[in-house]
């Protein structure tokens, strides 16, 4: 007998294993956003929100709280974005999407005017969908996916698929994405996966670990936190944060790795990215009093604007009808 078969002689639906509830807000800046709550059946609870560029926001693993909320779910409609302004309607959660022409501060590449981290958090997916079921490997899985297309008249035309799914008993979450070039001339092309740990699991008692590599400090002031970027501080007025550029190496399946563990929660969160499409981690040290975040950020690229990436020669282009694909994994125990 398999364990679906095992299964059901237990449960009145698959529903007791998990399930993925599709809603709308009806309060605050949210009103109206599509949320995708998705409860795996092992503790693992997290939610996907499609008209935030299926970003994810809030995630917690048994109970405890993982990442940081500075404010509640705004819907894209409240966008600015110009300058410093996205910072407007940005509420954190587990994973924000930047780029897709521009990760950074206000610059002016290409000719065009951009925004703090670009347009694709706050643009609304298309074609989404849900569904749980079994797969070949008797698994109950959740998955979530949709499409966002980047594009402007006389502009690019990116089409970002993605496809984030989880397990029911296994901690996880997945985020796979496609990005196509559906244009005909090259289009610049900056990824940055800002995903965003708070507290309880972000405290002075956690600590940070990965391979031994190279580390770059974005400016003077973050060269401090060099030789102690796996510590984490307590709240601090008036912090200024730092930006620390990670080279960690892939393993044989080609994915790196990085583990913050806090030992008062006995909780453990590991990020897994695979680097041949996502070379860089950023790692965003913010420990000021209310602004207590911990960056963990998986990228094609430095947080510098599209002009100083290109003046760099380190900006990537997609060729006409060319496609990236990215994995990234999060797992708890």
């Amino acid at each position: 007998m398999s364990e679906k078969q095992t299964l059901r002689r237990y449960i009145g639906s698959d529903r007791q294993l998990g399930f993925i509830r599709r809603a709308a807000l009806e309060d605050g800046k949210g009103r109206g956003m599509r949320v995708l709550d998705v409860d795996n059946g092992s503790g693992l609870r997290f939610s996907v929100y499609p008209d935030r560029g299926m970003d994810i926001g809030e995630t917690s693993f048994r109970g405890v709280n993982l990442v940081w909320l500075p404010q509640s779910p705004t819907s894209p409609q409240f966008y600015e974005a110009a300058q410093f302004n996205w910072l407007r309607s940005w509420g954190g959660g587990l994973l924000t999407g930047c780029g897709l022409s521009n990760v950074g501060g206000p610059n002016n590449g290409g000719g065009e005017e951009h925004g703090l981290h670009g347009r694709l958090s706050h643009t609304p997916a298309e074609e989404v969908n849900s569904r749980a079921f079994w797969d070949g490997d008797g698994r109950y899985v959740f998955e979530v996916t949709g499409k966002v297309r980047h594009s402007r008249v006389f502009g690019e035309n990116l089409m970002l698929s993605r496809r984030i799914s989880s397990v029911s008993g296994e901690n996880s979450i997945t985020i796979e994405d496609e990005i196509e070039n559906q244009g005909f001339a090259p289009a610049p092309f900056m990824l940055l996966y800002h995903m965003n740990f708070g507290w309880p699991l972000v405290s002075e008692k956690s600590v940070l670990s990965a391979p031994e590599h190279r580390i770059t400090p974005q400016n003077v002031h973050a060269s401090e936190a060099v030789t102690t970027w796996e510590r984490i501080l307590a709240p601090r007025e008036g912090f200024a944060e730092q930006v620390l550029y990670h080279e960690i190496p892939g393993n044989g399946d080609g994915m790196a790795e990085i583990t913050l563990k806090n030992p008062d929660l006995g909780v453990t969160m590991k990020l897994e990215y695979r680097t041949a499409e996502l070379p860089y981690l950023i790692q965003w040290r913010q420990f000021g009093c209310g602004e207590y975040v911990l960056g963990l950020e998986p990228g094609n690229c430095f947080p510098e604007g599209q002009e100083m990436m290109d003046k760099k020669g380190m900006l990537r282009r997609l060729a006409p009808g060319e496609k990236e694909r990215t994995l990234i994994r999060v797992s708890l125990s």
